[in-house]
């Protein structure tokens, strides 16, 4: 059986946030997938709903908040940086 963190960390959201940056669309599903993208695909302007979404992502990722609010933040994050499709 594993244990609640390990079950969070792979938790799926219930819809997908869909990204667009340069013409290349970007699909993310969970907190460990939005993770990746603050941390590697991000651009460059990173305003306070980054950071916020980055903390909570990572929060998610290891089960401290519910997925859910990861999402929130991260499509925040998106829209005001103009990346939201």
């Amino acid at each position: 059986m594993a244990c609640p963190t390990e079950d969070a960390m792979i938790t799926i959201w219930d819809a997908n946030v869909e990204l667009k940056i340069d013409d290349r669309f970007h699909v993310i599903r969970s907190a460990r997938e939005a993770v990746a993208f603050l941390m590697k695909s991000w651009p460059e302007t990173k305003s306070a709903s980054y950071a916020t979404a980055r903390k909570v992502c990572l929060d998610a990722a290891k089960g401290i908040v519910p997925s859910a609010e990861a999402r929130a933040a991260f499509e925040a994050a998106a829209k005001e940086a103009g990346i939201l499709r």
